[in-house]
């Protein structure tokens, strides 16, 4: 892939898809670590000179303008973080983004409207998705992907984008796939990886391509349940995936003949709610009462799972290992980040409700090697898919 340092952008208008997707509460953006990781590729643009137009996604509008999912606060913080004014286009590929790009000087930035207020943006037709990428390439002279979260979409800003511009791949892209590589092609081992999150169904193709490539798989989150219930555990209510016994039993014995370790919790936190304020206890993994649901791992757990990352030289972690946002059941997801710091070992944390986690919980950032921006994108490519925006930036 080409990067900026291989692109003559200065007096062009630049088109920078961004991943600006950042969660906000009445209007407030409540963490920033999105627009925070998009600064260096804008900011090395502003310096070489460049118009910089930036286009990016906020949520799931499909297709229709909803004022709940406007770009309008993104536009304010981004100017705060750069120092600079923003201007802030009110559609997309209109009259007013025109008005917008054709205003800028040199070293100004734009931002356009949330893109999936277009139904093109997200279309499966070629054809609809093509039309919506012509009128995107219109406003500008040159493309840089820096969206990680999103280039495992197949989208008109994406993936199409790209074919009709000159184009390269911004600084977050190239340190993204860099780390991710070292993942992949380039790993030290003894290599775990930490999985957490609701759904073993999120996970199944990044657990059948990691069982033959990572040494230790370490399982907490809604996802461990299956994996008990499939051992022939009691789980009472906690979160279960009925349909995917069968295929959580193949993979454990798939580890077993392989030497692939799996480590489940030895104890979870066990709650008669799904509340911050129910009555919980800590219980035996083998011993969830049945009126009751696991809503974290254990203390136990957490050592344990801190143990068996203490001699890893590289740690993938996607997932928190409980319901992190309320605190009686944040203590295993804050067991497992500290255990990654403390390993010493070259640390990924991938993205998503991770990456939330370490900044909720008051981590340091800077103590982990790599703070993925991309939870879905990590995983598609640790399961070895073919990413369509990177596929799109390396023609």
């Amino acid at each position: 892939m080409r990067t900026i340092d291989d692109l003559d952008v200065a007096g062009r208008k630049v088109l920078v898809r961004a991943d600006l997707n950042v969660p906000l509460q009445d209007g407030r953006i409540t963490d920033d670590g999105r627009i925070r990781a998009s600064l260096p590729t804008i900011e090395a643009l502003r310096d070489k000179g460049a118009k910089v137009v930036v286009c990016a996604h906020l949520g799931r509008p499909k297709g229709e303008v909803k004022s709940e999912f406007s770009l309008g606060p993104v536009a304010i913080r981004l100017g705060e973080l750069l120092g600079v004014r923003v201007v802030f286009a009110d559609d997309v590929a209109g009259a007013s983004a025109h008005a917008a790009v054709s205003g800028l000087g040199d070293g100004d930035v734009a931002l356009l409207e949330n893109l999936r207020f277009e139904p093109g943006e997200t279309s499966k037709d070629d054809a609809e998705r093509g039309a919506f990428a012509d009128k995107l390439a219109a406003l500008a002279d040159v493309y840089v992907g820096d969206g990680f979260g999103a280039v495992h979409r197949k989208h008109a800003s994406v993936y199409d984008v790209p074919k009709r511009l000159p184009h390269a791949a911004g600084d977050l892209i190239a340190t993204e796939v860099s780390v991710l590589e070292k993942l992949t092609e380039q790993v030290e081992r003894p290599y775990a990886v930490v999985l957490g999150g609701s759904k073993v169904s999120d996970k199944l193709g990044v657990i059948d391509n990691l069982l033959g490539k990572a040494d230790r798989i370490l399982i907490g989150g809604g996802m461990v349940f299956t994996f008990l219930k499939a051992q022939g555990h009691e789980v009472g209510n906690s979160l279960l995936e009925e349909d995917q016994l069968g295929t959580v039993r193949e993979y454990l014995r798939r580890a077993e003949e392989s030497g692939v370790e799996f480590v489940l919790p030895v104890d979870v936190v066990a709650a008669t709610a799904f509340a911050a304020d129910a009555d919980h206890e800590v219980v035996a993994a083998d011993a969830i009462p049945a009126d009751r649901l696991g809503l974290d791992i254990g203390p136990e757990s957490g050592k344990l799972f801190a143990a068996r990352l203490a001699g890893a030289r590289t740690v993938f972690w996607n997932g928190p290992m409980g319901v992190f946002e309320m605190e009686p059941y944040s203590h295993g997801t804050r067991a497992v980040a500290q255990g990654l710091i403390d390993s010493g070992a070259f640390t990924v944390v991938g993205g998503g409700d991770s990456a939330a986690a370490v900044r909720q919980l008051g981590f340091d950032e800077g103590a982990f090697s790599h703070i993925s921006t991309g939870g879905g994108a990590s995983l598609e490519y640790l399961e070895g898919k073919a990413l369509p925006g990177l596929q799109a930036l390396e023609d």
